[in-house]
């Protein structure tokens, strides 16, 4: 996205390194403080409009408990998380040759007792995500509340990602991953670096 340049803490050789070498990359203190407080505040202003998380088609599911919120323009302060993405994208594609077109993305809220169980993002290359990403953006996270991503690589390591405040992670959105069960509420935007509109 020309014009918009990525904060200093996202550094992007780093990234594309990460993601070429093990097919994720994390960014920690990805935004000023301010930042995080300030989208915190959206995302918490608007839990009265969350709706149980689908898979597709509209279908509730037992693999995971978790509410969302679809973002739109009138979510202001999300916003600018989705356009420093599609300016990130413009280096992933110019690396990868990945045809990334556009994100999509919502606000996630996992309560005390919620997951996601074992998924892909991308199942048999239906959808046209390429990349994942989910940025932490509650203000306080202890390692014992559990709500971590644990994420085989590409390397099929498999990988614990703690949901530390105003951290980023990045990942193929082929890979096998599930959010471990939360003990208290786990606040995050979701997004998914795609090709195109969903085909479902």
């Amino acid at each position: 996205m020309d014009g918009v340049l990525l904060p200093k803490s996202w550094n992007v050789d780093q990234i594309l390194d990460d993601l070429d070498q093990h097919g994720f990359a994390i960014i920690n203190d990805a935004y000023p403080i301010d930042y995080l407080h300030a989208l915190s505040a959206e995302c918490l202003s608007h839990l009265n409009q969350f709706r149980n998380a689908a898979i597709q088609n509209g279908v509730i599911s037992n693999i995971r408990s978790d509410h969302i919120l679809w973002l739109n323009e009138e979510l202001n302060i999300a916003q600018q998380h989705i356009q420093y993405l599609n300016a990130l994208s413009a280096h992933l594609n110019q690396a990868f040759f990945l045809g990334i077109q556009e994100a999509e993305a919502h606000f996630a809220c996992y309560n005390a007792g919620e997951f996601y169980a074992l998924h892909r993002d991308n199942p048999q290359g239906k959808n046209g995500r390429i990349i994942s990403t989910v940025y932490y953006l509650h203000e306080e996270w202890q390692d014992d509340w559990g709500g971590q991503l644990r994420l085989q690589d590409k390397n099929d390591v498999w990988q614990i990602i703690h949901p530390r405040p105003n951290r980023i992670a990045i990942f193929q959105s082929d890979l096998l991953h599930e959010v471990i069960q939360a003990k208290h509420q786990r606040l995050s935007i979701t997004a998914w670096l795609r090709s195109g509109s969903p085909i479902w």
